[in-house]
């Protein structure tokens, strides 16, 4: 009995802890939700549902949901496409692999805030180098951050080269741990380079992909930065996802309880959002005979 007391005291440190860093916040937020905070009374007033029937019908914020789903989809499978691939070639064993990996470590020891006024400065209009390279080709200077395709664009491509390295040193990581009997076996039996990989090393490397995957997309929910530093959002809206219409509603028009009505409301979607992708990408976790 005095053993399984001191065992639970034990634990209370860190059980406070959590408590004060992570329920107490997510209670005072519900909370908050439920009042009528904003830049013209600091109160917690009881509002009842008012916050949320406004967020239901706030199209801008449905619409700011749906670019994220856009952004977390197309920057995640492009970095997970090309970080798989550079990681085989790495795994392979190809000429120079150890300066290969420390290369590509640089983007992600490069600060987001550095990173976008330099992907800023890539795609200036008038003295940018992307535009510069597109003259070289005869094609006339694009309009990089006031047209709404090419500002989604230069998002895209700032993450994708910043992020892409974690997929590969996460993807290498689980290629270099491999079991090499199957890979024998593969090779006896005759089986091509192609259907080992989609046969044997592919569904091998699902869990970790899937766990891979999961966190970049966690990440990618939370994309802030390069849209702050890159376009602000616009032009007009039309990059604006849901961390910048929180902070715009939050902290520039200080409409908290609104804020923190929209940030619960994105917190479940994303956890539902990502127990289902979860379901979905374990049913592709066991190998496949050759």
């Amino acid at each position: 009995m005095t053993s399984k007391f001191y065992k639970r005291l034990f634990l209370l440190p860190g059980l406070l802890l959590l408590i004060a860093i992570i329920i107490f916040p997510l209670l005072f937020t519900i909370r908050v939700s439920m009042a009528n905070w904003n830049v013209s009374h600091s109160g917690l007033d009881w509002a009842g549902g008012a916050n949320w029937a406004r967020m239901f019908h706030d199209v801008n914020f449905w619409s700011s949901l749906f670019r994220l789903f856009y952004f977390s989809f197309i920057t995640t499978t492009l970095q997970y496409i090309l970080g798989f691939t550079a990681a085989m070639y790495a795994w392979k064993g190809f000429a120079s692999r150890r300066f290969f990996r420390v290369l590509w470590l640089v983007p992600l020891m490069t600060t987001p805030s550095v990173m976008a006024i330099v992907w800023r400065s890539i795609f200036r209009e008038d003295i940018g180098a992307a535009n510069g390279l597109l003259s070289k080709i005869g094609i006339d200077p694009i309009a990089w951050s006031t047209q709404i395709f090419p500002a989604t664009v230069t998002i895209t491509i700032a993450e994708v080269w910043q992020w892409t390295p974690f997929m590969f040193l996460i993807l290498l990581a689980g290629l270099l741990s491999l079991p090499k009997e199957q890979f024998l076996s593969a090779e006896i039996d005759g089986a091509t380079p192609w259907r080992t990989f989609w046969s044997i090393t592919f569904p091998l490397m699902a869990p970790i992909s899937i766990g891979a995957i999961i966190i970049r997309l966690i990440e990618a929910s939370k994309i802030f930065d390069s849209i702050f530093n890159l376009t602000s959002a616009g032009p007009g809206n039309s990059t604006e996802t849901p961390a910048y219409y929180l902070y715009t509603r939050g902290l520039r028009e200080f409409q908290i309880s609104y804020g923190a009505t929209m940030g619960l409301m994105y917190l479940i979607l994303a956890i539902l959002t990502l127990t289902i992708l979860g379901q979905i990408f374990a049913r592709v976790s066991k190998p496949r005979g050759i």
